[in-house]
């Protein structure tokens, strides 16, 4: 990074892909300033014209799919496959998806009356924009992370300003061209690339109305400290530590291949990847054979041909975070029961998929999130202790149970204390757009994506009409007095006692304050 740009390499290769001009916080309130102006423009918009405007990227995507793969491909490590599989193709299912969604998803919704008593008051729920939507995305999934998100914003009728993180610049700049190929109104969407450090009160001193974040606990601890001085809302997504729990009737086969895909995909730099694998005894050796066996196959290089399953990690200091926490394990008693092929690395960038076996919980490979291509599997006598193993930890993102029961099997998942559990499959919920994204405890707070994500995109605003002809004020308005006292008991009692005496006395002094309403509190 030099003074003015940030250098972008190939993390495979050590080539310069280009270079991504730096931003300054002062470019960023002028920036939340232009988008401020430009969104109180959109929001008048009706959705349905948000929506064709926005629908214009489908085109894009589709027309630059291969360019948009082998940039993220070319910026972040991954094979292009992987590129093509997990960003481009989710983001524009996830496009379509909102495009369609959006006016069910914001339209005004009704009340009905809690109270007969007061069914002449109509009340109806309105989505209304927060205004200036900022996004800090990370670099694992560089493209698919923040696309859904601003595509949400947009459509809620919000500006958005995106930061997105220095490692990936490329396919940063790719999204600014993405995005702009819409026709959206001049100053709605803004790229700012600066450094991480600075970010975050770059975003809360410019005064954006909300922030989404995805990164580390420790970041996002930071943020919500900064966040607290304007008590600008936050979304959070701080990582996860994933279990996969292997019942004794599990389909050996898919389990074995779904933990090498959720395991090992993009080099396990995935959030929501597995990482810790509990497998019921009876099966343990059978499941272990497998998965070694697979995992052996794994070809880790340079994509030149589409024939590399595993490409590279994308910054050197994972690398050597992953490397210290199964170094750790080893000297603890852990065992690498099987590992991929290396590969010749001028980079320092490549590492085998690795399998850890006589794993504990007292190691950090089993309590931290390794975010790399390493799973570690443990044997359990029970189910049960499968559950209380997966809960014995900090972070909470996603899970999954492996078993031809599919019962039992969410049974076990309801008890696993994750934002998302799945049965006989994992990762691939952030692919599915109508599934909400964000788990429990240091994970974060929030949620993305689907119905549920879309709500985080706008605020609650409550619309009440009173419907009944001729009112001139309510029963309990001035002036007061002894009649109304017992008038608006009466109500009470007529509601909810249960003596029928009682009851009907109710109602008699209800019907005795109830023509008040009509009448004026002056005279002429």
């Amino acid at each position: 990074m030099q003074n003015d740009r940030t250098t972008c390499v190939n993390p495979a290769t050590g080539e310069i892909l280009g270079y991504s001009d730096l931003n300054t916080p002062q470019d960023v309130i002028e920036a939340v300033s232009k988008a401020r102006s430009a969104q109180t423009q959109w929001a008048d918009i009706p959705v349905s014209k948000r929506v064709r405007c926005l629908k214009q990227l489908k085109d894009y995507l589709t027309g630059h799919a291969d360019e948009l793969a082998d940039t993220i491909a070319r910026d972040n490590g991954k094979t292009r496959i992987d590129a093509m599989t997990s960003e481009v193709l989710p983001a524009t299912m996830a496009l379509n998806y909102y495009c369609r969604k959006a006016r069910a998803f914001l339209k005004d919704r009704r009340l009905m009356p809690g109270s007969f008593l007061l069914a002449n008051k109509m009340s109806k729920i309105i989505r209304a924009p927060y205004g200036v939507i900022g996004i800090i995305s990370p670099w694992n999934y560089p493209f698919s992370i923040p696309f859904s998100e601003i595509i949400m914003a947009l459509l809620a009728g919000n500006s958005v300003i995106l930061k997105m993180a220095s490692e990936t610049q490329m396919v940063g700049r790719a999204m600014e061209r993405c995005i702009k190929s819409a026709d959206l109104p001049d100053g709605l969407f803004h790229y700012m690339n600066l450094p991480g450090r600075q970010a975050g009160e770059a975003f809360f001193n410019a005064g954006v109305d909300k922030l989404f974040f995805t990164g580390s606990v420790t970041v996002g601890k930071i943020l919500m400290a900064q966040s607290a001085e304007s008590l600008t809302p936050l979304v959070l997504e701080l990582g996860g530590n994933d279990p996969m729990l292997v019942c004794p009737d599990a389909n050996l086969e898919r389990a074995a291949a779904g933990a090498v895909w959720a395991g090992l995909q993009n080099c396990g730099q995935t959030c929501g990847g597995v990482e810790r694998i509990y497998v019921h005894k009876s099966i343990y050796e059978s499941f272990l054979e497998e998965l070694g066996w697979r995992v052996r196959q794994l070809r880790v290089g340079y994509d030149t041909d589409y024939c590399v399953d595993m490409g590279a990690m994308t910054t050197a200091r994972q690398v050597e975070q992953v490397r210290r926490q199964v170094d750790a394990a080893l000297e603890q008693g852990a065992k690498l029961f099987a590992s991929s092929n290396t590969v010749d690395d001028k980079t320092n960038h490549f590492l085998p998929a690795m399998v850890l076996t006589n794993v504990n919980h007292s190691m950090d490979v089993m309590q931290q999130e390794t975010f790399g291509p390493v799973v570690a599997v443990m044997p359990v006598s029970d189910m049960d202790e499968a559950v209380s193993l997966a809960n014995d930890c900090d972070l909470g993102l996603t899970a999954s149970v492996w078993t031809s029961r599919r019962k039992s099997g969410e049974q076990l998942g309801r008890r696993i204390k994750a934002g998302v559990v799945m049965i006989n499959d994992h990762l691939m919920s952030h692919g599915l757009p109508e599934t909400p994204w964000g788990g429990f405890k240091l994970t974060g707070i929030g949620r993305t994506h689907g119905n549920i994500g879309m709500t985080e995109m706008s605020q609650v605003q409550c619309m009440v009409h009173d419907y009944l002809p001729g009112v001139k004020r309510n029963m309990w308005w001035h002036p007061f007095g002894p009649d109304v006292y017992k008038g608006i008991k009466g109500i009470l009692e007529m509601l909810y006692s249960r003596n029928i005496i009682r009851r009907i006395i109710g109602v008699q002094r209800f019907l005795m304050l109830f023509p008040r309403t009509f009448k004026a509190s002056r005279k002429n």
